[in-house]
Formats: C-alpha cells, structure tokens, sequence
C-alpha cells in the first residue's frame, strides 16, 4: 500500500502559485507541475494539465481492457494534456504561451511505479540510506550546455539556467520520459518543483527523506528549508511511500 502526503507554498517571493498537485492514493496515481505563462496563466496551464492527465488516466484503467488499448496511459495522458493546453491558449489571448511541466508517478503493481516527465520538475528514489534522481530534466543546462563542452560551474551560473526545452503546451511535439522503479517496503518516492530543488540541496533533501520525520514532516521540513534559503519561487512537494 502506499501512503502519501503533498504540500504546496508560494514561496518568499511570489504572491500567487503556479505549482499544481494531485493525488489519488486508492487508484496509485500522483501528479505535480509547475506552470508558466503571463497573468495567471501558468495557474491554469499547471491544474489543467494535471487534471486532464488525471482523468484520462483514470478512465484507461477503469476499462477492463485500458492497458492493452493504450499500451502505456500514462505517456498517452502526457500527449493529451498537451494537446489541451495548446488548444486552450489558441482560444484566448490572454492565455497565450501557456505552458508547465508535468511529473506523474503511477503504480503498476504492488510494488512497482511508473514515472513519466516533460519538464524540470524532478523525481527522487529514497529509502535505506539510498537516494537518487530518478527523472531527467528537459533544460538548456542538462541537454544543450554539456554538448557545448561546458563545465558543471559554468551551467551553474549559465543565464540560459532556467531555460526549459520541454514543457506541456509549448510544442505539438512531445518527448515524454518514462522510468520503472521497483520499491521496497520503506521506500519513498519525492515528486518536486524546481521550487525546492533548485533552492534547496540535494544532500538536505535525502538527509530529510532518510530521517525518521511523518511524510507529513518531512513536506513541511522541505518547504520551511526552500523559505529559508529565500525562496524565490513556488515550492511543491509531494511524498509517496511503500507501507
């Protein structure tokens, strides 16, 4: 069984939230995006595209024969929410250049998980001791930078930094990427805005995931610690483990 607990703040900085969550414990499915766009755009870039991947997901594993007809529902949810998003910018000017990132975890068996991106916002593996990024980020600084032969410092400070390469509505071309992660009782997978990762440590967030702290806790722990260290952007986060 899976347990989970998910907590969303604006951050020290902005006033309103772009990040969206979702999570439907009884049917294994978890979703988290970080939006983007003027106005309020990127608001509703990031809950439409959570909820349409949601519910296209779910009505696929509600037919008997969902799996077989699909083949994979959840990269499928990734190119239907996509397509949303996009005919839903071309209908109103204000919500043109809507777009977010997309991170969705989806069990496959009692013990095993899916995890599909498009984006930035990342996934972590913890549990005894262990933690690893299980997801890729789609940015200039992890795709483009290191085939131009620059160094890890020089793409730390780089001004094409933030820079995404892909994101939901922002191309009808999508490059989904999909990771199986087969868990142990204990293990924990952390779903997260660059609202935490790219404030907060790696080595604090797995001394987190690993200490003995409530799923509960340990949300608010890593959000107080992106605040403290100024948060200049949303930050959301949301933990699911194996019980």
């Amino acid at each position: 069984m899976l347990d989970a607990y998910g907590l969303s703040d604006p951050g020290s900085v902005r006033t309103n939230n772009e990040d969206y969550y979702l999570y439907d414990r009884p049917n294994g499915i978890f979703i988290l995006a970080d939006g983007m766009g003027g106005a309020k755009a990127g608001e509703y870039a990031s809950q439409l595209g959570t909820e349409r991947l949601y519910n296209y997901v779910l009505a696929a594993e509600s037919q008997a024969d969902g799996n077989a007809a699909d083949g994979n529902p959840l990269e499928r949810g990734f190119l239907e929410a996509n397509w949303l998003v996009r005919e839903t910018a071309k209908t109103n000017p204000e919500l043109e250049g809507m777009g977010t990132t997309l991170i969705a975890a989806r069990t496959l068996g009692p013990q095993t998980v899916q995890i599909s991106s498009v984006g930035d916002s990342r996934a972590y593996l913890a549990g005894n001791g262990r933690f690893a990024r299980i997801s890729k980020d789609q940015t200039w600084v992890a795709e483009v930078g290191p085939r131009l032969g620059l160094s890890a410092e020089a793409l730390k400070v780089h001004p094409m930094r933030h820079v995404l390469t892909m994101a939901i509505g922002c191309a009808d071309e999508l490059r989904v990427h999909t990771e199986i992660v087969t868990l142990n009782p204990g293990d924990q997978i952390l779903l997260c805005s660059d609202g935490l990762h790219g404030v907060v440590e790696e080595s604090e967030i797995a001394e987190v995931l690993n200490s003995e702290k409530t799923l509960e806790e340990k949300c608010h722990y890593l959000i107080e610690a992106a605040k403290q260290n100024g948060a200049p952007d949303n930050v959301t986060v949301l933990l699911i483990q194996l019980v």
